[in-house]
C-alpha cells in the first residue's frame, strides 16, 4: 500500500514551527502542564508522583477509559479503545472494518485521512460535499443515492473540519435511519465535539445512539492537548473494537503513561477546560464578526456551528496559495489555502 502526500500534514511541516503567528491552528489553545496538574485531585495527584514509566494496557488505563465513558451516555469503560491520536484510530479502524470487497461513503471536506485511508483499504469510495450555498449542510438525499449493495460505512466528520458545519438532532436521526435501513457502519469523526459558542447544547454522540456507529474523539481538539497524542475509539460493537485493538498490536501497541495521566486529569476536570476554551472563542468569533463586516468586499464564510475553525471565501485578485505564501513571508501570519484540503477557488 503506497499513501499520496498527507498535504495538510505536509504544508504545517514546512511552516507551522517557523511562523510566529498561527491563523490556521486546528486545536483550541493549548495548555501547559503545569496548568492541568494544578487540577490534580487527591487519586490523580497520587497516580502522577507514583507513576513508574512501564508499559500500559494496550486499551488504555481502566480509570481513563471509565472517565472518557463518562462523555457517552449508557457506555461503558469496555466500550472504549484508546489509541495515539486520532489518527491512530483511523487508521486502526479503517484496516479493520474495510477491503478490497467493500464500499465507503465519505463526506467531505474532510481531514485527509478520512479520505485517503477509505482510499486505500475499500474497493471504491464515493464522496458528497457540502455544499456552501446551502451552509455546509449534508444533504442526505445524496448520501442514500450513493449507497450501493457493498457499502460498508458512512464516514462523517462533525463538528466539520475545515467548515465548522454542525448536524443537528433530525438530520442525525435521519443518518441513523439511512445506515440502519441498509445494516451499515457509520464513522462518525467526533474531534471538536464539545468546542464552540458557549451557548451550544450539545447532541448525544453517534455511538450511543446506533450500535453499528463508530464515534472518534482525542484530548487534541477540544481539550487543547493536542501533545499528548491521546485518542479513542467509541462503539457499542465490542467484536468490532476487539478487531481494531488487535490491529493496533501492529502500530503503537500502547500509549504513554505520562500522558494517560495527564489525559485522565483534564478530563475529570473537563467543565474547567472545556469552559475555558470556549470562552476563548466566543471572544474570537466576536473579533472575526467585526473583521468580516469591515471586510466583505475581501472576505467572506458561513460562520461556523460549532467547533474552533471555519473556512473563508477569498475574493482578492491574488490566488490564495500566492497570496499565503506572501503572507507568511511578510508578515509571519499562517493561513492554509484550501487547495490542502482539495477545495478548488469558487
Amino acid at each position: 500500500m503506497k499513501l499520496p502526500t498527507f498535504k495538510l500534514e505536509e504544508y504545517f511541516s514546512r511552516t507551522e514551527f517557523k511562523a510566529p503567528y498561527l491563523m490556521c491552528c486546528s486545536d483550541a489553545e493549548s495548555f501547559s502542564l503545569q496548568e492541568i496538574l494544578a487540577l490534580t485531585d487527591d487519586e490523580t495527584r497520587s497516580i502522577w508522583e507514583t507513576l513508574r514509566l512501564g508499559y500500559t494496557q494496550v486499551q488504555g488505563s481502566p480509570l481513563l477509559r471509565s472517565e472518557i465513558a463518562h462523555l457517552y451516555p449508557g457506555l461503558q469503560a469496555d466500550n472504549i479503545l484508546c489509541c495515539a491520536g486520532a489518527e491512530e484510530g483511523v487508521f486502526c479502524t479503517f484496516f479493520s472494518l474495510l477491503n478490497k470487497e467493500s464500499h465507503a461513503i465519505v463526506v467531505t471536506p474532510c481531514y485527509q485521512s478520512l479520505h485517503t485511508l477509505a482510499l486505500s483499504f475499500a474497493g471504491s469510495v464515493t464522496t458528497i460535499a457540502l455544499d456552501e450555498a446551502h451552509s455546509w449542510k449534508l444533504d442526505l438525499d445524496r448520501v442514500k443515492d450513493a449507497i450501493r449493495p457493498n457499502t460498508r460505512v458512512i464516514i462523517i466528520n462533525f463538528p466539520n473540519n475545515p467548515t465548522g458545519a454542525l448536524l443537528n438532532e433530525n438530520e442525525v436521526k435521519n443518518l441513523i435511519d439511512i445506515a440502519s435501513s441498509y445494516d451499515m457502519y457509520i464513522f462518525s469523526d467526533e474531534a471538536y465535539r464539545l468546542l464552540g459558542s458557549s451557548c451550544l447544547t450539545w447532541d448525544v454522540p453517534l455511538a450511543c445512539l446506533y450500535p453499528k456507529a463508530i464515534s472518534l474523539s482525542v484530548m487534541s481538539k477540544a481539550f487543547g492537548m493536542a501533545g499528548l497524542r491521546i485518542g479513542w475509539i467509541a462503539t457499542q460493537n465490542k467484536e468490532l473494537l476487539k478487531s481494531i485493538e488487535f490491529t493496533r498490536y501492529y502500530t503503537t501497541i500502547c500509549n504513554s503513561g505520562l500522558s494517560e495521566v495527564v489525559s485522565l486529569i483534564a478530563l475529570r476536570a473537563k467543565d474547567i477546560v472545556l469552559k475555558r476554551n470556549c470562552e476563548i472563542i466566543d471572544h474570537n468569533l466576536s473579533i472575526l464578526d467585526s473583521f468580516f463586516s469591515r471586510n466583505h468586499t475581501l472576505f467572506s464564510w458561513v460562520r461556523p456551528a460549532a467547533g474552533c475553525v471555519g473556512l473563508v471565501n477569498s475574493h482578492i485578485a491574488t490566488p490564495i496559495d500566492i497570496f499565503a505564501q506572501e503572507l507568511v513571508d511578510n508578515t509571519g501570519v499562517l493561513i492554509i489555502p484550501g487547495s490542502v484540503f482539495n477545495i478548488e477557488p469558487i
